[in-house]
């Protein structure tokens, strides 16, 4: 059968020669597939230390993850499992499912153990380079052609005789491929970085919300910045807050909001990318900027539901089953440093106490606005230590937010490159 020769729209100057398009098992001498050895089944355990274990949990999208779901085996463990699959680094790495279709390769020349749900290729290097071969596995098309091996909501694993189904296409110079996968490594490197940074940050601003909010009946935190000492107050939210009902009657505002507990009031088209609220939004609650609102409705995280002050636009609608409030005294009360509060789990309790027992419209938890305005809140007496409090944390929220939209950005330019950069 003639193969189907085709060029990418978008390429490294000095190369023409159309691509080849071959099998994926064609480009591969050997699978290495260990997935269904267990400790258990050879007799042994897991170690405190040893060898790696690499499993699905630990091959992300282009790098190795041991920030969590580590296991170890020991040099006995690792002879039993390993001897004749051993692996070496640059080998390209395979998730067959939960998740499926991650690629990464192998970081470095340590001795690792290929554990649940993942398996390695050896590549043909007369064929095709193992940085091409990671590259390309995460191509749309391939990557499609990957992913549709899974059936339902449960992938059914890899087989090689369903790897067999599987087209890629490659650049007969082997140059070309190595130049495409430095800059997809590099783009990699990038998002790595700025995940990395963004992990570190995000632990730091959770580890500083149990910190520097006082628990467990105390009035004073475990944190506090140099100067304070006194003793927190205890205030119920209705004593600072006041409940806005304004209506859109005049159509102020043409702006559909909701509250992501992630990203706070926000468009709901853009959110979405579909209007959910009704075209007519006369009746809806009108916000404006520095405004809260309060979405009863619990998410993975959010237990009782999230507040969120409205910092993006100048104004907005929202449905009436959101309860809306602003700060009844603003040289009291930081506005920020209310917002950082809605972030602890501070409030919970109160809101657990009130809520009716049970849900009713699929997860919306059953509190009227007067119920949730008797909730307790602890603030400090000086508004200087709110002040201090919430700027610290916002500036936490700021370069949390920067990272996130880096790593949205390299991610974007990531996928248009694989899109045009390849067949």
């Amino acid at each position: 059968m003639e193969q189907k020769k085709q060029t990418p729209q978008v390429r490294f100057k000095g190369y023409t020669d159309t691509w080849e398009q071959r099998k994926l098992l064609d480009c591969i001498q050997k699978i290495t597939d260990l997935r269904g050895r267990t400790p258990k089944k050879l007799g042994m355990e897991w170690s405190e230390s040893g060898y790696l274990a690499l499993s699905a949990l630990n091959v992300k999208d282009g790098y190795i993850d041991f920030s969590q779901d580590v296991h170890y085996g020991d040099p006995v463990l690792y002879d039993k499992w390993m001897t004749g699959n051993e692996l070496h680094k640059g080998q390209v790495l395979f998730t067959t499912e939960a998740p499926m279709g991650n690629v990464a390769q192998i970081p470095d020349n340590r001795r690792y153990i290929l554990s649940q749900r993942t398996i390695a290729f050896d590549v043909k290097p007369d064929l095709i380079t193992e940085n091409f071969l990671a590259t390309v596995l995460r191509t749309p098309t391939v990557f499609a052609s990957l992913t549709a091996l899974s059936s339902g909501g449960t992938a059914k694993g890899v087989s090689q005789k369903s790897l067999a189904t599987v087209d890629i296409a490659i650049p007969a110079n082997m140059n070309e491929q190595e130049q495409l996968a430095s800059i997809f490594s590099g783009i990699d490197h990038l998002i790595t970085l700025h995940q990395r940074k963004y992990d570190k940050l995000f632990n730091l601003k959770k580890a500083m919300l149990e910190k520097m909010f006082p628990q467990n009946g105390s009035l004073y935190p475990e944190i506090r910045f140099k100067g304070f000492t006194d003793a927190w107050e205890q205030r119920k939210l209705g004593d600072i807050v006041e409940r806005v009902v304004r209506k859109n009657t005049n159509n102020e505002s043409s702006l559909p909001l909701t509250i992501s507990a992630q990203y706070g009031l926000v468009d709901q088209i853009t959110y979405f990318n579909n209007r959910v609220a009704s075209r007519d939004v006369s009746n809806y609650y009108l916000v404006l900027n520095g405004e809260f609102a309060y979405n009863k409705s619990t998410s993975d995280g959010f237990p009782f539901g999230a507040v969120k002050r409205l910092d993006l636009y100048e104004k907005g609608v929202l449905s009436t089953l959101y309860i809306v409030f602003s700060i009844r005294n603003q040289s009291k009360t930081d506005s920020d440093f209310l917002t950082v509060f809605f972030d602890t789990d501070r409030w919970h309790k109160g809101v657990a106490e009130r809520a009716a027992e049970g849900a009713r419209n699929h997860g919306l938890l059953n509190i009227s606005a007067d119920d949730f305005f008797d909730i307790d809140i602890f603030l400090p007496s000086h508004r200087e230590e709110q002040d201090a409090i919430g700027s610290y944390l916002r500036q936490l929220d700021h370069l949390i937010t920067l990272h996130q939209r880096k790593i949205e950005k390299l991610k974007q330019i990531k996928k248009s490159c694989l899109e045009k950069m390849f067949v």
